[in-house]
Parts: C-alpha cells; sequence; structure tokens
C-alpha cells in the first residue's frame, strides 16, 4: 500500500499524495491506514513544519472506492477509518490540502480537517451521503456547519450537489482558487510559507486555533457511526452517488 501513498520531506515540508489515479484517489482500507500512517510519520519528525496533502491525477479524490469496499470487512473499514481521523486529530502541524477536480465524499470531509485548502478551477466538492443512503462522517456533521454557517451547510448535505471551486472559497472552505495547471505551484509557495516559520510555535498557533476540535469531532464521530450503522442494517452504499 505504500505505492498509493507517496509520502517526501523537503525543506520543512512533508508531501503526501494520494496516488491511485486510476480510481480517481478512491481510498481502500489499505490506503486509509497507508495514510493514517504517513500522518503519523509526519507528526514525529523533527524537521517538518507543515503536511500538504495532494492527489495524483485528474482527481483529489472520489472517497471511499466502492468496488473494494464492497469485498472488504466491515470491521477492516471502519477500524482504518478510525485509524486515519484519529492520525489527523492528533496531527500537530498545520495541514494545507491542494484540490483539483472531483472531491467526494470522504475527498470532500478530509478538507475539513484541513488548515489551508487551494483549489484548481477544475474543483468540484459534493457531499453524497444521502444519496449513498448513509450519514455524514468524518466529523463533518460538526465541521461543516462551522464552515460554512448550518443553512448552507444543511443545503449541501440534503441536496447532495456539486460545489465548484469559486463557490468553495467563498463558502469558507478554502482561501483561494488557480488555475489547474499553476495549483502545484501554488500550493508548494503556501506551504513553503508556512513552513519558513519554526516549527513550536506553528504547533501553539494551530492547537490554538482548533482548541476543543479533537474533543468536538470526536463526539460527532460517535454520533455519525450510530447513525450510519441504523441506515445500513442490511450493508452496503448504493453505488451511483458517487459518480465523478
Amino acid at each position: 500500500m505504500a505505492d498509493e501513498i507517496q509520502v517526501a520531506v523537503a525543506a520543512g515540508v512533508c508531501t503526501v499524495t494520494l496516488n491511485r489515479p486510476h480510481r480517481l484517489n478512491a481510498f481502500t482500507p489499505g490506503s486509509y491506514r497507508a495514510l493514517a500512517e504517513a500522518l503519523r510519520s509526519a507528526a514525529e519528525h523533527p524537521d517538518v513544519r507543515v503536511v500538504l496533502l495532494r492527489g495524483a491525477g485528474r482527481a483529489f479524490s472520489s472517497g471511499v472506492d466502492l468496488d473494494v469496499l464492497d469485498a472488504a470487512e466491515p470491521a477492516d473499514v471502519r477500524e482504518s477509518f478510525i485509524e486515519l481521523l484519529d492520525a489527523l486529530l492528533g496531527l500537530p502541524q498545520p495541514l494545507v490540502a491542494a484540490v483539483q477536480g472531483p472531491a467526494v465524499g470522504f475527498g470532500m470531509t478530509i478538507l475539513l480537517h484541513a488548515d489551508l485548502v487551494v483549489f484548481a478551477d477544475d474543483a468540484r466538492l459534493r457531499a453524497p451521503f444521502i444519496a449513498l443512503g448513509t450519514a455524514p462522517e468524518a466529523g463533518s456533521s460538526v465541521l461543516l456547519p462551522a464552515a460554512v454557517g448550518p443553512a448552507r451547510a444543511a443545503e449541501l448535505v440534503l441536496t447532495g450537489r456539486w460545489v465548484g471551486a469559486e463557490e468553495a472559497v467563498a463558502l469558507g472552505l478554502g482561501i483561494r482558487v488557480c488555475p489547474v495547471a499553476e495549483l502545484a505551484g501554488h500550493a508548494d509557495e503556501l506551504a513553503a510559507a508556512v513552513a519558513a516559520h519554526p516549527r513550536e510555535p506553528l504547533v501553539a498557533a494551530k492547537g490554538l486555533l482548533r482548541e476543543g476540535h479533537a474533543e468536538l469531532v470526536g463526539r460527532a464521530l460517535e454520533r455519525e457511526r450510530a447513525a450510519a450503522d441504523a441506515l445500513r442494517p442490511e450493508g452496503g452504499l448504493r453505488r451511483d452517488a458517487t459518480r465523478a
């Protein structure tokens, strides 16, 4: 699974790349765990001052890989997902995300755990949970209203509509939009600007900005898992909801 998550560290920046472009970087239990391990390693690395998350190919991430999900043990999916969320919540350094193309399901909700998000002009986001027959996840039931306001969060979740890059920034889900050909450069420049500062003040600042975040999200995760379990007594998700 190491090839599915690529990691490079240079000049204080740990660049983590979702590397399943043939599946639009859809997640599997293995890639959940590999990304969790990459984040834990970055957290412990004394020279890493910022983590930059990006996707290979034409998409950021289309969410969970439904083909793999059908064949996986439900307990393995849940445990690996929890492991990744724990790593996200425990990451002390700032997290920057660079998003191009589709960001669907967890491909969208993982962005709510980032501190800074840059969008390419072809980026489009979707929260398809109702269409999938499940509940919001990854703490999005509290993080999305906090980011965009309760009314707009309700609209995005209840309709499951697509959100373009410009609207995503206007809603507060990112800080800028750039041409897709310039995304890598903009993201690298932003990560370098953060990494130019000492690690300890960066960690302190993120901790203050996210005070109470882990506890809030932890409680939301418990509610979300209970709701998802109640909605899927027979298992399985509707397969047409994550088309990118």
